[in-house]
């Protein structure tokens, strides 16, 4: 194959192609269209669809789709030919500017909290002309946002554009205010890393717990984990090598700016790292990497795991949402620049986000709650439920000097001012990344790490915009009436810092102490998906929403029948695998093994001599305790799963799932769990944690 750089972005309608392929004036167009945000003219659209069809079809194409990524936080495509009839029993190949910029498809299947009549099937999906079209499958993938007849957001990337006008609005009064008035727009920037699991299909096939759920339901804890830490950054194995480079592959043809990869801690646990990129653009690609994940492991005779926590006791997988901040002319705001100027513009937005994070550390949690990332938060692989903000040594001395107006360090004497003359030029980066923080700065970004392997990139990155857009509101507003810039500059950032400091926590997040602490400073603990998304309701962050145009009251409380109602879906098809597993596998397996332990038994006390059976009888007497309490628990199971429609309020619902029967899943894996142990391996019949973590050799 040629050199990457000559077959990157092969399957992208890019700005290369655009310029090859476009008239030099239908191109200014449509680029002056897309920078200033304006509806497309159809008799642009027309030239650009044509243009468009032609490269597509020279590449092997034959259908088209708008690709949108409705609430269920995955992909969706309905395909369409580009034949159109032609005299004589022919066809021609045709698109159109309207088919490029609206598609009406039916979708009425996909949730949508309440916003639609199930008889109002129309939804319209409509062209993001700042995400390049590509080709997936032969087909022409549009990206596109995705609403309702009433112009309701029925997707994950409405809100997410929304979120970024808002945020670039605020910031550009801000930035302007420092002078900048070259800047036209502020851009939010976002690299999510990716961890995943592979395994061999062979042993993904006779598990009913992953094929149904995502993750075992069942498992013993293995002789060798991940105790020795071998796995992490070891050499990687041929297989799943040669899994990696066809991935990379695909990801470069398809303009995925693929980085870094690399053996994850836990055995068969692997993680992708891409180049930031514009946060809808990088949201459109974590979704194509998730996809193109699991379709090349099958190729390879693996299975890509996403689940947050496959598997009990092992580390499971997040998303780091490495997120930043730049202008349309290359300046990165949270980058604390090279002279004092810059870093008195950096500390403002640097405490913007310190604000942002304290007053909706609740759309924060709420943003990365799921059934499945349940599992992982506060485990320790992973951050814990509380919210907070790592900054490191220096950069929260320098805060605390100018919150206290003491000196800073050892050759500074005088006060921390915030001017041009008096501000200390700051390093760009002097921090250890702190693995243990939810949202921690690392010298020019904040990584936000509570996100779990399967999200939508879209859900955080709507929370984090909005909120850091409001407190960014609330600073041009004082500073646009300021008669004393400097001095109201200072002031603003003295008052943040003392309003917000109980958000910053540099210290391990994996302590039970600092679980504590947090509770002494008032922050929140949200542990489940129930109770954190009864926050999406409040007064506080309905008007929020509405204020920056990102949801109406009515787009949010969708949101949170349909997380509610996910949450529930998801427990309730777990319970019903267990109870399958159990009632059709698990207890005759361990049936039959008692009695083949009973013939045993029979056969040894009839030998001539004065055999010890002692091994039979107290494995007998063992297993037999266990089946029995394993029956009983699942009856239970059963019993309360026949009350889980009783409910008129979804929230009440969840919290029965929750409290009842995750509760009751959890204690029967327990008595499993320990059968597994006593069970003869051949007769078990499941493969183990051993073979399927072990499983690619």
């Amino acid at each position: 194959m040629d050199t990457v750089s000559k077959y990157f972005g092969a399957n992208v309608f890019n700005d290369t192609i655009m310029k090859e392929r476009l008239p030099h004036e239908t191109y200014n167009m449509l680029q002056r269209t897309i920078k200033n945000g304006k509806h497309l003219e159809l008799g642009l659209a027309n030239v650009v669809a044509n243009a468009m069809k032609d490269w597509a079809i020279e590449q092997g194409a034959t259908h088209f789709t708008h690709w949108f990524q409705p609430m269920t936080g995955i992909t969706a495509e309905k395909h369409d030919s580009f034949i159109s009839p032609a005299f004589g029993g022919k066809v021609i190949m045709e698109f159109s500017g309207k088919e490029l910029i609206q598609g009406e498809p039916d979708a009425s299947s996909f949730p949508s909290g309440g916003l639609r009549a199930t008889f109002e099937a129309r939804g319209y999906t409509a062209w993001d002309a700042t995400s390049y079209a590509f080709i997936k499958d032969n087909t022409l993938c549009i990206p596109t946002a995705f609403c309702s007849y009433g112009g309701h957001a029925l997707d994950k990337k409405t809100p997410l554009l929304r979120s970024m006008q808002a945020l670039s609005r605020q910031a550009l009064r801000v930035v302007k205010l420092f002078g900048n008035e070259d800047v036209r727009f502020v851009e939010t920037t976002v690299g999510a890393e990716q961890e995943y699991f592979l395994i061999d299909k062979s042993v993904f096939d006779k598990r009913k717990d992953l094929i149904y759920t995502g993750r075992t339901l069942f498992g013993a804890k293995p002789p060798k984990g991940q105790e020795l830490d071998d796995h992490y950054f070891g050499a990687i194995k041929p297989r799943v090598l040669a899994f990696m480079k066809e991935l990379d592959e695909e990801l470069w043809k398809l303009g995925i700016l693929a980085k870094t990869e690399h053996n994850e801690v836990a055995p068969a646990q692997h993680e992708l790292a891409p180049i930031f990129t514009t946060t809808n653009i990088a949201a459109d690609h974590n979704q194509l990497t998730m996809e193109l994940m699991q379709k090349i492991a099958k190729k390879h005779n693996m299975v890509c795991l996403l689940h947050e926590k496959p598997f009990a006791g092992v580390n499971g997988s997040g998303k780091h949402n490495n997120w930043s901040l730049s202008t349309d002319t290359g300046v990165n705001l949270l980058n604390p620049g090279d002279t004092p100027a810059e870093n008195a513009q950096f500390l403002l937005f640097i405490c913007a986000v310190l604000k942002a994070v304290d007053d909706y550390q609740d759309l924060i949690r709420i943003s990365v709650a799921s059934a499945s990332n349940d599992h992982r938060l506060g485990a320790n692989e992973a951050p814990p439920a509380v919210v907070s903000i790592f900054l490191g040594t220096e950069l929260s001395e320098i805060l605390d000097a100018i919150e206290k107006d003491v000196p800073y360090g050892t050759k500074e004497k005088e006060m921390l001012r915030i001017g041009v003359h008096t501000l200390p030029k700051f390093p760009k980066d002097t921090t250890d990344r702190n693995r243990t923080s939810p949202f921690a700065f690392t010298g020019n970004k904040f990584e936000f790490r509570m996100l779990g392997s399967s999200a939508s990139i879209s859900d955080a990155n709507v929370m984090i915009n909005t909120s850091v857009a409001e407190s960014l509101m609330q600073f041009a507003d004082i500073l646009e009436q300021s008669n004393d810039f400097e001095a109201d500059l200072h002031k603003l950032i003295q008052d943040t810092i003392r309003q917000h400091k109980r958000i910053i926590f540099n210290g391990n997040g994996y302590d039970d102490r600092w679980v504590k602490e947090a509770e002494g400073r008032g922050l929140l603990n949200l542990k489940s998906t129930p109770d954190c998304l009864p926050y999406l309701l409040l007064e506080k962050n309905v008007k929020l929403f509405e204020r920056h145009k990102v949801f109406s009251p009515e787009e949010l409380r969708a949101q949170y029948d349909i997380q509610m109602e996910s949450y529930c879906k998801i427990i309730n098809i777990e319970a019903l695998t267990l109870l399958n597993m159990v009632n059709k596998d698990i207890l005759p397996a361990v049936s039959g093994f008692i009695k083949d332990l009973g013939e045993a038994y029979q056969q040894k006390k009839a030998m001539p001599f004065a055999a010890d059976c002692s091994y039979e009888e107290n494995l007998i007497r063992d297993l037999s305790d266990l089946s029995g309490r394993l029956y009983h628990q699942k009856l239970a199971l059963e019993k309360a799963m026949e009350s889980r429609s009783g409910f008129a309020d979804v929230g009440e619902k969840a919290r029965y799932f929750r409290d009842v029967i995750f509760a009751s899943m959890n204690d029967i894996r327990i008595v499993v769990d320990e059968m597994e142990d006593k069970t003869r391996s051949s007769a078990w019949p499941y493969p183990t944690y051993g073979a399927i973590l072990f499983s690619v050799k």
